[in-house]
């Protein structure tokens, strides 16, 4: 008799994340990468490992996540709400959980468990979230987790917009051209998370009681949850970090998997997953090209290629300088145009 293996697959806005249990209930393998917009693809290969590892094995899959619904309409396997999988798992194994601030690639939830269960979730805008978080430490030439240890050592925090990263950007380059420090930038940034979480999403309702906190930037980024718990005033046991907080949804599809009639066989999924990897979306209208032929492109670039500026030669100039610079929120920008101001003598971006 085969082994029957439970697998929650999470399919986020920027990670796919992969849970395998055995029948008893006990993570034998895990999964957490980025799909880098290309979630198909990471989808099928995720499973792909899966077929591979465990041929001899059969399956119970759900999908969950935010990208799992087309998915799982074209691998015709079951599709939970993400909510529903959350509480799957905290009813499991955080069953002590009063609050749940979950915050992912493009997404951020507070979940109340009460009498009954309450979410608030941000709408369209990526602001405040992980992708956010990506944006803001460029600017800092660094990665999130370089932007957690910048973080640690902040003596200072500074005022930061993070409803949309335009708005924070605006904040923050003037810091970094005043020579503010990176360490209390970072911090900042964190900051703002924060209060975009709680102004933004629990809208004046109290988070209290024993909180947990989910999502791949809060189980990486210590600081960021250091943010929240000293914003929260929260202490001892009010704090919640489970083991794997960046799995807790997908395990939830795992558990959730469990009551699925028609396990699979390896042999089945990699049909399954054929099938999902020549699929095309029908349900969107995309707009036409610019170009249907090659002709019309280069037609295109020879037409506006006679639009130029004239340029002349600075070392062998002679005469008057007009000089206009434009310092942006990221750029700086520099030209100088000669006296009959009719042609670039240098430019600078």
């Amino acid at each position: 008799m085969k082994q029957l293996l439970h697998v929650g697959l999470d399919v986020g806005s920027t990670t796919v994340k992969i849970v395998i249990m055995d029948e008893n209930l006990n993570t034998i393998y895990s999964d957490y990468q980025r799909h880098f917009s290309d979630t198909k693809n990471t989808v099928c290969n995720v499973l792909e490992t899966l077929a591979k590892d465990y041929e001899d094995s059969e399956f119970s899959i759900a999908l969950t996540g935010s990208g799992a619904m087309s998915a799982a309409k074209f691998l015709d396997l079951p599709f939970i709400q993400e909510v529903v999988s959350c509480k799957r798992s905290v009813e499991k194994y955080i069953p002590q959980t009063d609050v749940v601030i979950e915050l992912g690639g493009e997404d951020a939830k507070i979940i109340y468990f009460d009498k009954s269960i309450e979410q608030r979730m941000n709408g369209t805008c990526a602001g405040g979230t992980g992708a956010f978080i990506d944006q803001m430490a460029s600017l800092l030439h660094t990665d999130p987790t370089g932007l957690n240890e910048l973080a640690k050592n902040y003596k200072m925090i500074y005022p930061i917009a993070s409803r949309c990263g335009v708005f924070a950007k605006t904040d923050i380059q003037p810091l970094l051209n005043e020579g503010a420090a990176k360490q209390d930038i970072a911090a900042s940034i964190f900051q703002a998370v924060v209060n975009q979480t709680i102004s933004g999403l629990a809208c004046g309702r109290p988070i209290r009681g024993k909180v947990a906190f989910l999502g791949g930037p809060l189980n990486y980024l210590s600081e960021l949850r250091n943010r929240f718990i000293e914003t929260l005033h929260l202490e001892g046991d009010s704090i919640i970090i489970p083991e794997e907080a960046h799995l807790l949804v997908a395990k939830g599809a795992a558990l959730d998997s469990v009551y699925s009639s028609h396990p699979i066989t390896a042999q089945k999924l990699k049909s399954k997953i054929e099938m999902l990897r020549v699929s095309h979306d029908d349900t969107t209208n995309p707009l036409s090209p610019l170009f249907s032929i090659d002709a019309e492109y280069q037609e295109f670039k020879e037409r506006h290629s006679k639009e130029t500026v004239k340029k002349s030669d600075l070392k062998t100039y002679k005469g008057d300088v007009y000089v206009g610079i434009d310092a942006g929120s990221t750029t700086t920008k520099l030209v100088a145009i000669d006296q009959d101001r009719s042609s670039f003598i240098f430019a600078l971006w």
